[in-house]
């Protein structure tokens, strides 16, 4: 696959294009989520951001965040590897990139491990935003039960047949079920790892993987060499959740990775949905707590989820009457200057909310797939 980018770059592996050398350096350094370096990239592109780091020209914070592997540059060679294996470096830069499904990060506190990927390591030849256009993230258990992985199957079976990408991290158990049931109709899948996408982790599942990047994608802001870790499990966690409409949760301990993915859907404003389970088995304590202190909704099939997540029109007329809470910094300030009938346009909206124009124009897309707004060639309005 040729990688197209916006500065211009056309180079199946990226290693002439200055700018994506400079991403893949970034990305070895940081390994992870790195809000001040985001920040800096954005400011004065990764290129010049590349140049600070590598003479340690940086904030005191971000020169500690960055110091340990300033020295290491193995971008050229990273690029290659990862071309070689049919995939590419994406980066906002490019067309792909899932913009508006990391707009909720916008919304935290930014702390070290509360910020969107500076990049993202991809197999498979398929468009990232276009993966995830329409997509459900499942998640549970290493240790599923028969139970928990039939119900998985059956939702995942289900949703793929209705056009749905099914998102998870690879892992055995509940997240394997998923990946495998989206395979076996033919449906997307996408893998989310926690170590470089050389590396096939689990091992046991490095042919499911690979049938994954042949017509969906595995996916991983860590660059090639990278191993796991528990600390990136739980920085993968983020990912899975942001990357799709909705996170169902299929057998869950009380203390889990699944309720961490769960609580950062919940941060991101992503509905989160759990299968009930036997009240006798330890699989499924986590999902029948969540549904009783409602931090979950209960779901028994595709149906359930997609009326809980899906769009406004395949829900069947159910009245699904979304909380106001769940929007906050520039989504709530662009949805409040709305007005309560009629209209307005992408300028005015910027000038009535105080939200820079273009970022206006990320964040009303995404209100529109919530359901609180709506466009036509007059502009846009309010739906709720």
């Amino acid at each position: 696959m040729t990688v197209e980018s916006r500065s211009g770059a056309s180079d199946p592996s990226g290693v002439q294009d200055p700018r994506r050398l400079a991403w893949a350096y970034l990305s070895k350094v940081v390994q992870g989520p790195c809000p001040a370096l985001s920040r800096l990239v954005e400011e004065v592109g990764p290129e010049e951001a590349a140049r600070a780091v590598r003479e340690r020209d940086l904030s005191e914070m971000l020169g500690e965040r960055t110091i340990a592997r300033a020295h290491v540059d193995t971008a050229a060679h990273d690029l290659e590897l990862v071309a070689g294996m049919g995939g590419r470096l994406v980066t906002p830069d490019d067309d792909e990139w899932p913009q508006w499904r990391f707009l909720g990060f916008g919304n935290l506190s930014r702390s070290r491990d509360e910020g969107p990927p500076l990049a993202l390591w991809v197999l498979g030849s398929r468009p990232v935003a276009e993966l995830t256009d329409r997509a459900i993230s499942i998640v549970g258990t290493r240790a599923a039960s028969g139970y928990g992985e039939h119900v998985t199957a059956e939702i995942s079976g289900d949703l793929t047949v209705d056009g749905w990408t099914i998102v998870s991290g690879a892992a055995f158990g509940v997240d394997g079920a998923a990946h495998r049931a989206a395979l076996g109709v033919g449906g997307l899948t996408v893998a989310v790892l926690a170590c470089g996408v050389d590396r096939a982790y689990p091992a046991g599942h490095a042919r499911m993987l690979r049938q994954i990047a042949q017509n969906g994608a595995v996916i991983s802001e860590y660059a090639p060499g990278t191993t796991p870790a528990k600390h990136r499990f739980l920085a993968r966690n983020r990912l899975v959740a942001s990357l799709s409409d909705g996170l169902v949760v299929v057998e869950a301990g009380w203390r889990s990775g699944a309720r961490n993915t769960a609580s950062w859907a919940r941060k991101l404003g992503r509905p989160v949905m759990a299968v009930p389970g036997p009240v006798t088995s330890a699989s499924s304590m986590g999902c029948n707590r969540m549904i009783r202190e409602g931090e979950a909704r209960l779901v028994a099939n595709a149906g359930d989820v997609v009326e809980e997540a899906g769009p406004i029109g395949l829900r069947e007329g159910l009245d699904v009457v979304r909380d106001l809470d769940a929007l906050s910094g520039a989504a709530l300030l662009v949805y409040e200057a709305l007005p309560a009938v009629g209209p307005r346009g992408v300028r005015e909206l910027s000038e009535l909310s105080g939200v820079a124009v273009e970022q206006v124009r990320a964040v009303l897309p995404l209100l529109e797939m919530e359901g609180f707004v709506g466009s036509d060639d007059t502009g846009w309005s309010r739906q709720r």
